[in-house]
């Protein structure tokens, strides 16, 4: 496929910028889809914001280790590390989330009666 340079509009300064045909081959080598919504400017401080975050102290509920995480938990004893969070994650839960959760309507229906009513 034969590409050409494109004039982009940023989304987030609307500024226009130029994405060029080698960085549309690296994009469909990658098999990224879309275009880049933002120019380089505004992609460099999106990046360097995520990078620079302010992250809170933490102890983990089920393992004890401290630890840190880039939101303000209502409960910093109330949160998993991140090693904890990902093992639950691919297991399918905490066994605490489970029971708290509402339960699964497998049940039969329940029969009206005159009491019920």
């Amino acid at each position: 496929m034969d590409f050409q340079d494109k004039t982009l509009t940023c989304k987030d300064c609307s500024k226009e910028f130029t994405w060029s045909a080698g960085e549309q081959k690296f994009y469909q080598d990658k098999g990224l889809q879309n275009s880049p919504s933002r120019c380089p400017d505004c992609r460099k401080q999106m990046k360097e914001k995520k990078t620079n975050r302010q992250m809170y102290p933490i102890t983990c509920k089920e393992c004890g280790k401290a630890g840190e995480v880039p939101f303000e938990p209502r409960d910093p004893k109330d949160v998993l590390c991140a090693e904890c969070f990902t093992k639950n994650k691919t297991a399918g839960g905490t066994p605490e989330s489970k029971s708290d959760a509402e339960p699964a309507k497998t049940e039969e229906p329940e029969q009206t009666t005159d009491a019920n009513i």
